[in-house]
């Protein structure tokens, strides 16, 4: 078996983790060995339950089912040489990646905008005025898709020219929420619309923490805007910490619930976010870099 057809389809297998899925490519790939699945599950520190699922499921019907039907989606593998560089040092980087839109996006640099899907007036004001200067400085809008302020940045992002990723948590043929399809068409048209889920996939709540690194992995900085405490918003804010990003947020009143998790991380060291000079200063060793 060839290494691509191999990562293809342990990507595909069932009942294997995005980490046990990693650690078993690790293992192929340094000992250059695609077929013997006794050795890599030896040395690969996965659990007795992943090991069985994996040895059940490689060569059944319903896995070559699963190869067959998803192949022919547009896909970027971490054996691609334009798989994007920041993504693939991450800790635990998707195999596969299905896409629709423009891929030379992955080249741009790239802020994650996170919030509180009950977003306030506040918030949509704080994303009217931070958004359009970022775009023109030519920065990549990455978000979720998600109600609330996800949508909201994708939203002006798309309003005021600028380029925008969409990571979802549901296979390319799905839509959620469903309120948003014509956002998500709109992202899949102008900018790119990527997840690591094959087709068919529904929106299982597992799915979104999971999708959360890869909006993490994608950017030079993680802004948040509005986030109430535990949310989704701060474990993506805590990934992008994890992976060395820069992390930023915008204060908020200490009265608003959804304000607690911004001031709180911001308590905590994150930059707070005033204006967009402010925010672009965050880019200022990538622009210099580039230079």
């Amino acid at each position: 078996m060839q290494p691509r057809e191999f990562i293809f389809r342990l990507s595909l297998c069932p009942g294997l983790g995005p980490l046990s899925r990693v650690r078993l490519w690790r293992v192929a790939e340094q000992n250059y060995c695609f077929d013997n699945l006794e050795l890599l599950t030896s040395q690969s520190q996965i659990t007795p339950r992943v090991k069985e699922s994996l040895l059940k499921n490689w060569a059944s019907p319903y896995l070559d089912r699963l190869v067959e039907q998803n192949y022919r989606v547009p896909q970027i593998t971490l054996l691609d040489p334009d798989y994007p560089a920041i993504l693939r040092e991450i800790y635990c980087p998707p195999l596969v990646l299905y896409y629709q839109g423009n891929r030379d996006l992955f080249k741009m640099p790239a802020l994650a905008v996170v919030g509180s899907r009950q977003a306030t007036s506040y918030g949509f004001t704080v994303l009217e005025k931070l958004i359009p200067s970022v775009v023109n400085h030519r920065i990549t809008i990455v978000s979720g898709l998600a109600r609330g302020i996800d949508s909201r940045s994708h939203e002006q992002a798309l309003a005021s020219g600028g380029a925008v990723i969409g990571v979802i948590g549901t296979g390319l043929d799905q839509t959620y929420p469903r309120s948003n399809g014509a956002l998500q068409a709109q992202v899949a048209d102008q900018g790119l619309l990527l997840t690591e889920y094959p087709l068919q996939t529904p929106p299982l709540p597992s799915h979104f923490p999971a999708r959360n690194r890869i909006i993490a992995g994608l950017c030079q900085t993680c802004l948040v805007v509005e986030a109430k405490q535990q949310s989704g918003s701060l474990i993506t804010a805590n990934l992008a910490l994890q992976e060395n990003r820069n992390v930023c947020a915008v204060p908020g009143p200490i009265t608003s619930p959804t304000s607690l998790g911004t001031n709180e991380l911001i308590s905590e060291g994150a930059q707070p976010i005033l204006n967009s000079k402010d925010l672009l200063a965050e880019f200022d060793p990538w622009f210099e870099a580039e230079a």
